[in-house]
């Protein structure tokens, strides 16, 4: 099988399991908006849980990846098993440490960390001391995420992508089942959502021991926590590090001004959280799915100096993700209101909710595409082993995503926020293509640029249907969630019929179908 029909495959088996895990992730937030809406408890939860959750992200699964694979698989390139084994036996002794100081702290100083990430809680004191509990029980999180991020990563390498996609879904599990059987049993019901992510967070490792024990991993005795090979990790792992810690800082800036309830307006934290974590489903599902998927054969390429595959791979990569995300950017946009209130609206979570959800829903689909790409590329780099122009582009776009939320929180309130975002990661894609343009050589833009065109006027009748479509079917059903699916179908049957016609799949099998 050839290395894009692989790399199809692979893309392929993460995409389900992610699929599946978002739309358990979807009725996890249906029950998280039916009990808590966008109240207090929602919004401590929201703060709380993104505490640790962002330090996943932090020293999880991308740093891991980026930093681990392309040492990694080195040694499988060599045949070279017993040093591959010693050097990931060696680096999960380090990471049980590091993971362990981490959470003691953060469970020690979480007041001060909650009164930096949410200042403008402090204008309500039981909002502020809900959150600095929630944080507490949530910290521990950490640990386990990162124990099955480091499980991700060695798999991965290992090419099997299936057992550390699926894993993903057993946090939902947990918070679907749990949350609700312990929600009750508490006086503040969100801390028994609180605990249900800890649970997850231990079902997420443990599902992947078994694998990662079967593909030959033994522990060894006496531990040891140095080998050569750690010091070049560590090297492509720091940068990678403050690459994250650029993100995960602007995404904790977002909740600092969403935390100024008089100015962006009160549940502003966990209107952006509901908004982005729907704009997450086809990032995770295509750009996710495609960088974790490629960064492999794009590092096997790197070592072995070949650019013209290398360069093959990551426009193949992009070319995949446009086909997906465009569409799905139009059809979240026009959309945006009836599947807010089809997913969303009951309980506490009532019509306001979902006027201002919608809109800000909108706002982030305007930067969909770069989500996605700028992951997708970002790939590129690591498989090249330069982690530090990323970080410096990053930088760059966090700056960009302050001036623009100071300038538009206040015309725009939650929506400007959401807009700053999609702006500033724009310009983050734009500038990691010219960047590796730069290192590498041509890209095959300008054919890139014209297919995208033909998907965007594909994507366009598409939301025609799809906004046309839904008001037809809701004056004939008087269902949200009826005329929605019907509008859905037209609009993937008017996007099919609309690519065919312009060429977009024809285009795609020439280029890629018998590499």
């Amino acid at each position: 099988m050839s290395e894009h029909k692989k790399l199809f495959r692979s893309a392929g088996v993460v995409s389900f399991f992610t699929l599946l895990s978002r739309i358990l992730g979807f009725l996890r937030d249906i029950i998280i908006a039916g009990l808590f809406g966008t109240g207090t408890a929602a919004e401590a939860f929201v703060v709380a849980f993104r505490i640790p959750n962002t330090l996943r992200h932090l020293i999880g699964e991308g740093a891991t990846n980026a930093a681990v694979i392309p040492i990694l698989s080195e040694y499988l390139e060599t045949d070279n098993k017993e040093e591959f084994w010693r050097v990931a036996h060696i680096l999960l002794n380090l990471l049980v440490v590091i993971l362990v100081l981490i959470s003691i702290a953060g469970i020690i100083f979480a007041p001060g960390i909650v009164r930096i990430i949410a200042f403008g809680f402090g204008e309500d004191a039981a909002k502020l001391a809900l959150t600095i509990k929630l944080t507490r029980v949530m910290f521990s999180f950490i640990f386990f995420i990162g124990l099955t991020a480091y499980l991700m990563g060695v798999l991965n390498t290992l090419k099997h992508f299936a057992a550390p996609a699926a894993s993903s879904c057993f946090l939902n599990i947990s918070m679907i089942f749990f949350g609700l059987c312990l929600c009750g049993r508490f006086k503040e019901p969100v801390v028994g959502m609180a605990i249900a992510v800890l649970i997850g967070g231990f079902l997420q490792f443990i599902v992947q021991v078994p694998i990662l024990m079967k593909k030959g991993f033994r522990l060894i005795f006496p531990l040891r926590f140095y080998h050569p090979a750690i010091k070049r990790i560590t090297g492509l792992l720091l940068p990678r590090i403050v690459g994250s810690s650029i993100y995960q800082i602007n995404i904790f800036i977002d909740t600092m001004f969403a935390s100024l309830g008089s100015i962006v307006g009160q549940g502003a934290v966990a209107v952006l959280y509901f908004a982005h974590h729907l704009v997450q489903f086809p990032t995770a599902l295509f750009g996710t799915a495609m960088a974790t998927a490629s960064l492999p054969t794009m590092s096997r390429q790197a070592i072995a100096n070949d650019l013209d595959s290398l360069k093959k791979t990551l426009e193949m990569s992009l070319r995949t993700m446009l086909i997906l995300l465009i569409p799905s950017t139009v059809g979240l946009f026009v959309l945006a209101r009836p599947i807010i209130r089809a997913l969303f609206e009951h309980g506490k979570f009532d019509a306001a909710s979902t006027n201002i959800t919608s809109l800000v829903l909108m706002s982030y689909c305007v930067g969909l595409f770069a989500y996605s790409g700028a992951r997708v590329t970002t790939s590129c780099f690591y498989a090249l082993r330069d982690t530090v122009t990323p970080v410096k582009i990053t930088f760059g776009c966090l700056v960009i995503n302050i001036i623009f939320n100071v300038m538009l929180m206040f015309p725009l309130k939650a929506c400007g926020l959401a807009l700053a975002t999609s702006i500033s990661s724009s310009v983050n894609f734009f500038l990691l293509i010219a960047a590796l343009r730069a290192k590498i050589g041509a890209l095959g833009l300008r054919s890139l640029v014209v297919y995208s065109g033909r998907i965007i006027i594909a994507s366009a009748f598409m939301g025609a249907a799809c906004l046309l479509g839904y008001y037809f079917f809701f004056r004939l059903f008087k269902s949200t969630a009826l005329s929605l699916s019907a509008a859905i179908i037209c609009g993937m049957l008017t996007y099919l019929l609309s690519g065919w016609r312009l060429g977009i799949f024809k285009g795609l099998r020439w280029r890629y179908g018998t590499a």
